[in-house]
């Protein structure tokens, strides 16, 4: 693997300044109280509060920095790159489809025309309860392509993902041809050679899920498109191979990765009552000893929000279901013994990512509070200490990926022109920071409270379906009852 020059010059910098403040708070004087009030202890309360959201800041942001010179000077791990001949499996791919009459079509003509031999591959579009053409449409591929498609027209049972995949999963078993499941989500546009890429690792028994890379198909549209591209390139180029490298956890996805039945089977299988289930099935086979592989050369093509609004619902939801899953399994990351000590770190520090925007939100506020009262060690270190939090939030907060992350993302792709775009991840890092401060007051506060039961909420499609998909389709009276 080639080595690359020229590493975040971020780095040196931000450590510098850290650990400029090391001196100043060991000789700082005793604080002088103004009187013994309650507004005294409570400015030494927020004294003590923000020294400990900087700290937070700052160990994110060292992860980050870690997982950067990783990606771009350290040993790689593209272990199951080079397979190209084996005994392949059968396998049945799931296409996630509520109301995708816009797209699904995209995805399955990608997928009958995969490289993968057709005796050993099912595709299977798991609809639940559409009520636009996507039935029809899955149904007329379904005519033209005898043998090739299983359908599965869910009609009832409770909402979401999770709990469509864990229907379509036991369908899947009772039939036991397949050893494997690979999932996309109906926008997706897979690559041929991408499901022998996705199933090579299984040919490890260890590997229980495997992951590929995300990237946008849409990323020239607008600003937020194009942010979006970037982002993607930062958290799967950059953080995701870095973790895998590391021997930290990486993830599985959800929406192009596939799955061991028995090792689905060992954790318990699909857990329909939490929004985000790929963060959770990577967690609880992390806990039960399976492997999670990630393969950043086997890319498959999304479509990212186009307007705001949806971006901000998005990742809201992404919010929910990660704090779902940390309040459920974040007590058994600290106390599961046999965990290695990387997986055990990063694991726990992947589970608190979310948290980091409504603490920075807090960090602000008391830094603002200090440096206005000018209680605290000093109001120039105060001020001080208000530079360094605002540097630390815009570098770890994010979708995943530190900006600089981004940065490095960009060089290895060989895209250094969108480097431009940088300094309007502002932008983004704003619009992200509102959302998942709401999502996660909602989900962990207001949610619990008021009893209210989660609601998915539906990434809005923009391609157009091909005329040929959509001229045969007429929406009937009522629908029929499932067919599987």
């Amino acid at each position: 693997m080639a080595k690359h020059s020229h590493p975040s010059s971020q780095a040196p910098a931000l450590c510098a300044v850290f650990l400029g403040f090391l001196p100043v708070l060991a000789h700082a004087q005793p604080f002088t109280p103004y009187q013994a009030s309650w507004a005294t202890w409570a400015l030494g309360l927020c004294l003590a509060a923000l020294l400990l959201v900087v700290l937070l800041e700052a160990l994110y942001t060292f992860r980050h920095y870690a997982f950067t010179l990783n990606r771009l000077f350290a040993r790689q791990r593209p272990l199951y790159a080079g397979i190209e001949q084996a005994h392949w499996p059968h396998i049945t791919v799931f296409i996630a489809a509520h109301n995708e009459e816009a797209v699904i079509s995209g995805c399955i003509e990608a997928l009958l025309d995969v490289d993968y031999p057709r005796d050993r591959l099912t595709i299977m579009p798991v609809n639940d309860r559409s009520t636009d053409g996507t039935r029809q449409i899955i149904d007329s591929y379904a005519d033209r392509h005898p043998g090739r498609l299983q359908l599965f027209h869910r009609q009832e049972g409770p909402p979401g993902k999770a709990a469509a995949l864990a229907d379509a999963t036991a369908i899947v078993q009772a039939r036991g041809e397949s050893e494997l499941i690979v999932v996309f989500d109906a926008d997706y546009l897979p690559g041929k050679k991408i499901i022998k890429q996705l199933v090579a690792p299984f040919l490890d028994p260890e590997v229980g899920a495997v992951m590929g890379r995300v990237v946008p198909q849409n990323a020239g549209v607008n600003l937020l498109t194009r942010l979006l591209d970037l982002e993607r390139s930062g958290g799967y180029q950059v953080d995701q191979q870095a973790r895998y490298n590391m021997g930290a956890v990486a993830q599985y996805g959800g929406t192009v990765g596939g799955i061991r039945l028995s090792a689905l089977q060992d954790v318990g299988g699909w857990t329909p009552e939490v929004l985000a289930e790929d963060t959770d099935l990577t967690y609880r086979l992390l806990l039960k000893g399976w492997q999670t592989a990630y393969l950043g050369y086997a890319e498959c093509y999304e479509e990212v929000p186009e307007s705001w609004a949806v971006r901000f619902r998005q990742i809201s939801r992404w919010a929910k279901g990660h704090n779902q899953v940390m309040t459920k399994l974040g007590t058994e990351m600290l106390t599961r013994k046999g965990l290695r000590w990387m997986e055990r770190l990063d694991g726990i520090a992947l589970l608190g990512v979310f948290l980091m925007s409504p603490i920075l939100l807090v960090g602000w506020l008391l830094a603002l509070v200090l440096t206005v009262t000018g209680y605290g060690i000093g109001a120039n270190v105060n001020i001080a200490l208000l530079m360094l939090l605002i540097a630390t939030g815009f570098a770890c907060v994010g979708n995943f990926a530190a900006f600089f992350e981004v940065a490095a993302a960009v060089h290895l792709d060989g895209h250094q022109r969108r480097l431009r775009l940088l300094p309007l991840l502002l932008t983004g890092f704003v619009v992200s920071m509102v959302a998942v401060s709401k999502a996660t007051i909602d989900g962990l506060v207001l949610d619990k409270l008021f009893k209210r039961q989660f609601k998915w909420d539906k990434t809005v499609r923009y391609r157009q379906a091909p005329a040929a998909a959509t001229a045969a389709v007429v929406l009937p009276a009522a629908l029929p009852e499932a067919r599987v």
